[in-house]
């Protein structure tokens, strides 16, 4: 122990304290922002083929949609979803509201063809022909055609308003409520004969069940074609929300090849990538100012990309003035990205097990639809017993039993139908005419008739009996007639 110079031991000296720790900040409460608002989005107009393409879809479906109604087909409307009367006319094709099977079969087939399409090709129904689709692209004409392009429209939007902005702005919403009064009247023409309702509406005549489906369906294209937008795919389309689960590695989807495109960056035309060092993105972000849901396709796939390809013209077109091959965004799959095979093999995208198995349940429905459709009876009887009287002596002495023939011609031709009863010894059929009944094309009639037979042939209880129609297309021969047979009961005292 070292001492002091008197020789005496040193005084220890007390430890430092130590300092005191700073006061804590006070803790900041994270905030999750469970709803982000965005501004309205202005895409850029994209030119190239497949904006082209997508042009000619939307032409093509709205030529159907606003010109079928018009097209005349003996007589009548080709084309006619007539609730109130219970016909759906199909060019010759009559159905009732019996044959809602064939709805069935018909809503089979298209989910079964959506699930087919969307395993092999992604979301091509949304960018070309889904609705929410086409009459937004409609409406962003319109902008085009009245504001300008992106630019002029973003500067429109900022500016204070004053008579030139009020001027276009009515003028645009002038040229909208045109589209989307003549888009709800055609809705309703598909129900109601278009050609009477229009001049109707004019003429202040038209019914107001039909007149209030058009005036919906107009509101709801202008609310979701031009309000709503990308809001429709984005956060309500449940399309959007389940793709994921028919998607995989060999799906063609729009992807940005990052192994050719990165490190993007900005360079002059004529520099050279070896100087550089960069990728073949220039980083130049057209493909996010035309593309309508406002995603960056860069950040890999996301739901709110619908397939439209205009990240893919507008990516393609910066190719070709920078002088780098295409395809830098393209469609392709995840499987060619990684290099299991090139875009050329076709076979390892289609002879796979998802395909085929949607494909084989799509060919078996639509073989079924079509079948039920080309054998199905072109006349329907119900027989309906009569249960306010179960049974009764006639004047003759004989057991009556009465009946409701329930009969609907779901064909263009006028038919002739005759009846006969068996099933009891000596038994009759009363109240037909004669010569058969006839029965217009479309219509559906209602007659009652009645069975009667001996009592000793008819004891207490019920006994089967069957009702045998024949019926032919009016002109033609007895021995060319259809058979059709229902069962029934009569009722014995």
């Amino acid at each position: 122990m070292p001492s002091t110079p008197q020789g005496q031991p040193e005084t220890p000296q007390p430890a430092p304290k130590p300092n005191p720790k700073p006061a804590a900040k006070p803790a900041v409460k994270e905030q999750v922002i469970q709803f982000h608002s965005s501004k309205r989005i202005h895409p850029k107009r994209a030119i190239g083929k497949f904006a082209n393409l997508r042009v000619l879809m939307i032409v093509a479906t709205q030529l159907f949609f606003y010109g079928m109604p018009w097209i005349m087909w003996h007589g009548r409307q080709a084309v006619l979803f007539n609730i109130e009367e219970r016909h759906f006319y199909l060019f010759s094709m009559v159905l009732e509201p019996a044959d809602m099977l064939y709805l069935a079969g018909l809503m089979i087939v298209s989910a079964f063809g959506l699930f087919w399409w969307t395993t092999i090709a992604g979301r091509l129904w949304c960018g070309y022909s889904c609705p929410q689709t086409v009459y937004t692209e409609i409406m962003l004409w319109i902008d085009h055609l009245v504001e300008g392009d992106r630019n002029k429209r973003l500067k429109l939007d900022k500016e204070p308003w004053h008579f030139h902005k009020i001027r276009i702005k009515a003028l645009k919403y002038l040229i909208i409520f045109i589209v989307a009064a003549w888009t709800g009247i055609t809705f309703a023409g598909w129900f109601v004969p278009i050609r009477q309702f229009v001049p109707a509406i004019f003429a202040g005549t038209a019914g107001s069940v039909a007149l209030g489906t058009a005036a919906f369906y107009g509101f709801v294209t202008w609310l979701f074609g031009h309000i709503l937008r990308e809001k429709v795919c984005l956060h309500m389309c449940p399309y959007a929300r389940f793709q994921s689960a028919m998607f995989d590695h060999d799906t063609l989807v729009i992807s940005y090849d990052a192994e050719r495109g990165e490190p993007r960056g900005a360079r002059k035309k004529t520099a050279s990538k070896e100087d550089t060092q960069l990728g073949d993105c220039i980083n130049c972000t057209m493909c996010v100012q035309v593309c309508p849901t406002g995603i960056d396709i860069r950040d890999g796939l996301q739901y709110q990309c619908i397939g439209c390809a205009a990240c893919i013209d507008a990516c393609d077109e910066i190719m070709d003035k920078m002088g780098y091959p295409r395809g830098l965004i393209r469609y392709t799959t995840e499987a060619v990205l990684k290099h299991e095979y090139t875009d050329a093999d076709v076979k390892k995208r289609l002879l796979r097990p998802k395909v085929v198995g949607y494909g084989v349940v799509l060919l078996v429905a639509v073989i079924g639809l079509c079948v039920g459709l080309a054998t199905r009876a072109t006349v329907q009887i119900d027989v309906i017993k009569d249960r306010g009287v179960m049974v009764r002596e006639n004047k003759e002495g004989l057991l009556e039993n009465s009946y409701n023939l329930s009969i609907s011609n779901a064909s263009e031709q006028t038919q002739i139908i005759q009846a006969s009863v068996s099933g009891l010894d000596d038994i009759r059929l009363t109240g037909l005419p004669e010569n058969g009944i006839s029965i217009k094309g479309g219509d559906i009639i209602t007659i009652p008739v009645q069975v009667a037979t001996q009592p000793e042939y008819a004891e207490k209880g019920s006994h089967p009996i069957q009702f045998t129609f024949k019926y032919r297309v009016a002109g033609q021969p007895e021995n060319e007639a259809r058979v059709l047979q229902e069962k029934s009961i009569f009722i014995g005292e």
